[in-house]
């Protein structure tokens, strides 16, 4: 029944985070894309009042026409909108989800012993210092004379991404490192609304309220960390699907792979936020797609050797048996697991004859099984590649 109700969290904390995340990065992609459509107002009356730009668009039915100040209104309206509870519910609802999965099932999914034998204290320490730690570097490094030079500050912040991205594949297992970069990187998004965008806003409201021109300061710093939010955006998200497919994480460079996928990301927001504002340069499209390019190749399967193990499938049956079937059964008997892992079961010899590819794939790329729960030996993973290897058409 426990693993029943995980299984209800999980879900229920995977909805709502979905719902609030595309609710936050929808309202982020169009006001960077409303930023870079407006236009000089046409109206003089519209100058006078302090419009520095407007956009006439027309949705749903209807028309509409949004305006941005320079500064601020000469009188602040009675109801104010502000765009803030999405990013914080995008937050609540992925630590809800975090804590359930990677910390509540530590020695599951965040805890590799071949990867690092650490205990499930030191590894959720570890995993709550890089979402802190991974902000404040962030933040001192926009605080630093390198904000003023947009190419320096980018490759700082590639660098320390970069560091960060190594440093969790040495201490977590794949999945735990993928996903904690993402968060980190979620982590520094809703860091910037909460301690940078937010109070800027507050204080223009309060000096527009007050009949004091509002420091533009404010609004400069807001812009600047609403960009880094959009160029975050991509790289968040595939670290989020990322762990669906083991081909990007289970080499040894998959540190590596992180980072040329983030930084594709990246750049193809880089090219969308540029063409926006209209003919914008194809390079750093160009580039995330040979980005793109080269780790395809790169990660690709060598063509597999003749197999130096010969296997007989009674023993394959029983090395499933005994480290497969505790999880892929139509009962797992693994606490945590109310269900199979993706509906796959191999408890019956027709089932384990249907899945032979992904058996080998997962076995040979030590995603499986997962975190060595049941103690796989290098043996035992020869037997099922030499077994799979001599399988007709396999």
């Amino acid at each position: 029944m426990e693993a029943y109700l995980l299984d209800w969290l999980n879900l229920l904390g995977r909805w709502v985070h979905l719902i609030t995340g595309i609710a936050w990065i929808g309202a982020s992609f169009y006001f960077v894309w409303l930023d870079n459509h407006l236009l000089p107002p046409t109206d003089p009356a519209l100058l006078t009042k302090g419009v520095g730009g407007e956009l006439w668009a027309v949705h749903g039915g209807g028309f509409y026409n949004a305006q941005k100040y320079k500064l601020a209104p000469p009188a602040l309206p009675p109801h104010l909108h502000w765009f803030k509870w999405e990013a914080y519910s995008t937050l609540i609802s992925g630590f809800f989800l975090l804590c359930l999965i990677y910390y509540v099932g530590a020695d599951v999914y965040l805890i590799d012993k071949s990867v690092a034998d650490i205990g499930r204290a030191t590894a959720i320490a570890i995993g709550l210092g890089t979402l802190a730690g991974g902000w404040i570097v962030y933040d001192r490094l926009c605080e630093s004379p390198l904000i003023r030079n947009e190419g320096a500050f980018a490759g700082a912040l590639a660098l320390l991404l970069s560091g960060a991205a190594y440093g969790l594949c040495q201490v977590f297992s794949a999945r735990g490192a993928f996903i904690h970069f993402g968060a980190m990187l979620g982590t520094i998004m809703v860091a910037n609304v909460f301690f940078v965008i937010i109070p800027g806003q507050r204080q223009m409201v309060a000096a527009a309220a007050a009949g004091r021109m509002p420091d533009p300061i404010y609004g400069l710093r807001g812009k600047q960390r609403s960009v880094h939010n959009t160029y975050f955006t991509l790289p968040v998200l595939f670290t989020m699907i990322s762990t669906h497919y083991a081909m990007l994480y289970a080499g040894r460079w998959n540190w590596l792979t992180l980072m040329a996928l983030s930084i594709a990301g990246a750049l193809i927001r880089v090219y969308f936020v540029a063409r926006h504002k209209g003919r914008a340069s194809p390079v750093p499209l160009i580039a995330a797609m040979a980005i793109l390019a080269a780790a395809v190749w790169a990660m690709a399967p060598a063509d597999r050797p003749a197999a130096s193990v010969k296997s007989d499938f009674s023993q394959v049956q029983g090395i499933v048996a005994q480290r497969c079937v505790s999880c892929h059964a139509a009962t797992p008997t693994q606490p945590g697991f109310a269900v199979a892992p993706k509906g796959l079961m191999f408890d019956t010899p027709e089932r384990i004859l249907a899945n032979a590819v992904q058996i080998r794939l997962q076995v040979a790329t030590r995603v499986m099984p997962i975190g060595n729960l049941t103690g796989m030996t290098e043996e035992e993973r020869g037997v099922i590649a030499g077994w799979s290897a001599a399988i007709p058409g396999r």
